[in-house]
């Protein structure tokens, strides 16, 4: 079986490690990517094609809605 692939993206230290944490409780889960701002998110979403993109919503460099959009079109399977 294969692992959900995750990216979270938070700016937030803390929280990102706390989410990060959560989720890898979960054995079908694998953190793949870490961002602390939009423009970083959605580089690692580029070059690693996660599954699922964890996105705080207000981030510095572009806000999380911007990446989200960048993400719909450009890598549509995540």
């Amino acid at each position: 079986m294969n692992k959900l692939r995750v990216v979270v993206a938070d700016d937030h230290p803390i929280v990102r490690l706390g989410i990060c944490n959560a989720l890898r409780e979960e054995p079908d889960i694998e953190i793949v990517g870490e961002a602390s701002n939009g423009p970083q998110a959605l580089r690692l979403v580029e070059a690693l094609r996660p599954d699922v993109l964890i996105l705080d919503v207000q981030m510095p460099g572009m806000d999380g809605v911007a990446v989200a959009r960048q993400v719909r079109a450009r890598c549509p399977d995540t």
